[in-house]
């Protein structure tokens, strides 16, 4: 019997087919109407939408452009919104909770009419999510949340009961769970990379390795200060996100970078693959530290991702926790090999909702707590549109910044804590389960 070791590579799979690299070295300019900092998903959709409307843009990039969340995350169009309508309706009231929810929906809209509209070559179908539940009191609430998904936003949604599961995914973890037709999957790097093609091709500006040092306001708009020289802008975006660095100290003392890891399988066979995951569909399950995966764009593989509670830049221990949760969904892989681990930042606050907010002159689109392949772009245009000045830039997402965190400078001391009291409340809920 061939035993488990530790995963081959510690690069994303994603970069196999899309590596990410450098752009060639350019003179950084003089001026330009608005400088964009972070080159991810959400500042390129900003980049393309302005430069068509005719402005001049650059944007700067600590890294690689798309070297952070944008090509290592697990390509699931998700658009997840982790509080629930009634949490929302609490914190922000009923009109903006009923917008939130409704925008939602436009959001993956915008998302699925721009990869077909673009021609984008990023591996995407929409085949829909299965969210498996733990026990009957969460598939009664994912049922009535199933309904009025198709009730009031008319989006195809129904549970799914145990007795039907297998249907739908080959486990007998869950208890049954529900079914949204609005998701789908893609390739997150090969979406990073169609992006970046047309947003150069539209006249953008991007620059690798470019960290912005400072930005001041002058009387012409901003002094940014980069490692390239500086550069006069009469606006700034600022979409940095999971990688928010210390440039940037009112930013940082909002967001907490979360670390979250992916495993990819090896190679398994195709009656495993059919038998395993038979509609091909993404996957997620109710618990607070719920694991997220799907088969590969190809099918041959299943890749699976959930929170990284280690501190180290590397670590076999955090691998192999998420292969345990594999092979908890599903026993047969028991004695499969990892082919890649690897980690990447999210960006989570207090509020727990993308974010577009002002500050200091300065617009900011950020924020999107784990759910970024759908949130980032369209949160991205959002926020160029808002900088046009029209009526596309409203948004139920504009409005106050995040609430600042108490003792927070950047570095999130308190997550390992965080981790452990929702491990106990997944056992909690574990254990009640199965009563």
């Amino acid at each position: 019997m061939q035993q488990p070791r530790a995963a081959e590579k510690n690069t994303p799979f994603w970069w196999e087919a899309a590596p990410v690299t450098p752009l060639p070295k350019q003179p950084l300019a003089k001026q330009a109407d608005v400088v964009i900092v972070g080159a991810g998903y959400a500042g390129l959709a900003a980049a393309l939408t302005l430069v068509r409307a005719g402005r001049s843009v650059t944007v700067l990039d600590k890294m690689n452009p798309g070297e952070g969340a944008s090509s290592r995350n697990g390509g699931i169009t998700s658009g997840n919104i982790r509080l629930n309508f009634n949490q929302l309706k609490r914190s922000f009231g009923e009109e903006r909770a009923l917008a939130i929810e409704a925008e939602g929906k436009m959001a993956r809209e915008f998302t699925y009419d721009f990869i077909r509209s673009e021609g984008l070559d990023c591996d995407f179908q929409q085949v829909g999510r299965f969210y498996g539940v733990i026990g009957r009191h969460q598939y009664e609430e994912a049922a009535r949340t199933a309904e009025a998904l198709h009730t009031k936003l008319g989006i195809e949604s129904f549970a799914v009961p145990h007795a039907e599961q297998h249907s739908y995914l080959g486990t007998d973890y869950y208890r049954g769970g529900s079914v949204r037709m609005d998701i789908g999957g893609l390739h997150p790097a090969k979406y990073f990379a169609q992006m970046l093609r047309i947003t150069l091709a539209a006249g953008a500006t991007v620059h690798s390795h470019t960290a912005v040092l400072s930005i001041n306001k002058d009387v012409a708009g901003f002094r940014v200060v980069t490692s390239a020289g500086t550069i006069q802008a009469r606006q700034v975006l600022v979409c940095t996100n999971g990688y928010t660095d210390g440039s940037d100290p009112y930013l940082r003392r909002r967001l907490v970078p979360v670390r979250s890891r992916i495993i990819t399988t090896e190679e398994l066979p195709a009656d495993v693959m059919a038998r395993l995951m038979p509609r091909g569909m993404m996957c997620g399950e109710g618990k607070e530290l719920g694991l997220y995966y799907r088969p590969s764009p190809d099918g041959k593989r299943i890749i699976l991702g959930g929170r990284d509670a280690s501190q180290s830049v590397e670590s076999d221990a955090s691998t192999q926790a998420l292969r345990k949760g594999l092979i908890e969904l599903f026993p047969e892989l028991e004695n499969v090999q990892i082919s890649h681990s690897w980690y990447g930042n999210v960006a989570m606050h207090r509020d727990m909702l993308p974010r577009i907010f002002e500050h200091g002159g300065l617009t900011y689109a950020t924020g999107f707590c784990g759910s970024g392949v759908v949130w980032a772009p369209w949160i991205g245009s959002r926020a160029a549109h808002k900088l046009l000045g029209d009526d596309q830039g409203r948004s139920a997402f504009d409005f106050r910044p995040p609430p600042f965190i108490p003792f927070y400078a950047g570095k999130p001391y308190f997550m390992p804590a965080f981790i452990q009291v929702y491990r106990m409340q997944d056992r909690i809920a574990m254990a009640r389960a199965v009563r």
